[in-house]
């Protein structure tokens, strides 16, 4: 960790690998279709350790993410984001490589898809049974209907069911809100299935898949595949909902400290928006954080300093709040180790993970990932 000398991301692989095996090992004993979310990693190395568990089929965030992933041996492979039709070319080129699924939720998108396809290609339609990002609304099934419709009369497309993303579970800080969220997105998502099914539509599969309902909770009553990402790393948003424990959180950035000012117990970080991103968090005490801090501690990082957090982040600072008794217990060209807010935002802003054991791993953003990173994670 001393060698260290500017902002870095770590990966504890031996974390990452039993929050894989954890939730590998729940999706099958609850009889669910895992299809593990890769836009939170990145990384082709972190990708083949959820092989060691059986996964053969992934979700990604983009057709580039989709290509990136196609090239290390992926075959099944979901892009949970409405399809951009400006980009049918290179859909269809990967139509032709892997078998292929896309989100749509007009009856217009499903047009502009319309022509020659090399290979069949799955269509999930969008619904949104609250959150409001996207999707069709899960009480329209009028529109819905039209959709499908669309879908089952089209050349080269195969109607696979209703995908969701419920990001209302993020904003629960109890289990009876967890459950309570969840359950009444699950009972939306068979009402719009059932609806579906007494118009003709029939073997729709369902597709839900956020982090904070798949770790924790067992009921998942209807529902044939899951696609939770965040879980690999979790994070400290996860920590204050309460779907991870602090020892299952696999990445964080260690940030040298340049400046302190006891006057108002503060520590200036080489470590600010660019190497943590500018997502936050409101703790269960009403503060608004950027991230937790550890101290290093043998090759990672220890406990959460206790009244130690970063209250504010801009472009290369980071202003980590902490006690009298911890500051005075820093230096200058000290190291401190953030745990990011949201992981999935924060390793989207770095080219390489840095191992424990000082060995680098791409991710898809380094100029050298097209080439093919070989290299697994011990």
């Amino acid at each position: 960790m001393g060698a260290l000398n500017k902002p870095t991301l770590l990966l504890d692989p031996s974390r990452a690998r039993l929050n894989i095996r954890m939730m590998a090992e729940k999706a099958r004993r609850l009889g669910l279709h895992f299809r593990p979310h890769f836009k939170t990693h990145q990384s082709r190395a972190v990708g083949r350790i959820f092989r060691e568990f059986g996964v053969d089929a992934i979700t990604v965030s983009s057709v580039d993410m989709a290509r990136f992933f196609s090239e290390d041996g992926w075959k099944d492979i979901l892009i949970a984001f409405p399809v951009n039709v400006r980009e049918t070319d290179e859909i269809r080129k990967l139509a032709a490589a892997v078998r292929l699924g896309l989100l749509v939720e007009s009856p217009d998108a499903v047009r502009r898809l319309a022509g020659d396809w090399p290979a069949p290609v799955d269509a999930w339609i969008k619904i949104d049974t609250g959150f409001h990002r996207t999707g069709i609304g899960w009480d329209d099934p009028e529109r819905i209907a039209a959709v499908a419709g669309e879908g089952k009369t089209l050349a080269g497309l195969r109607l696979k069911g209703l995908l969701t993303h419920n990001g209302l579970t993020y904003a629960t800080r109890s289990l009876a809100d967890l459950r309570a969220v969840h359950g009444e997105s699950l009972r939306r998502m068979r009402a719009a299935r059932a609806a579906l099914f007494v118009r003709g539509f029939r073997g729709l599969e369902i597709s839900v898949g956020d982090t904070p309902s798949c770790k924790t909770l067992e009921d998942f009553d209807g529902v044939d595949e899951i696609r939770p990402g965040n879980f690999v790393f979790h994070d400290v948003m996860q920590l204050e909902i309460g779907s991870c424990r602090e020892d299952e959180i696999a990445v964080a950035v260690a940030c040298p400290v340049v400046a302190l000012h006891p006057e108002r117990n503060e520590a200036v970080i080489f470590g600010g928006a660019i190497h943590l991103s500018k997502e936050s968090v409101e703790t269960r005490e009403g503060e608004r954080i950027f991230g937790r801090a550890c101290l290093p501690e043998g090759d990672g990082w220890g406990k959460i300093l206790p009244g130690t957090a970063v209250v504010a982040a801009s472009q290369e600072h980071g202003i980590v709040r902490t006690t009298p008794e911890i500051l005075a217990r820093l230096r200058v060209g000290d190291s401190l180790v953030i745990l990011p807010v949201h992981s999935c935002l924060t390793v989207n802003l770095w080219r390489e993970y840095v191992s424990l054991s000082g060995v680098p791993f791409d991710t898809m953003r380094s100029p050298d990932s097209p080439a093919g990173d070989r290299r697994n994670i011990a």
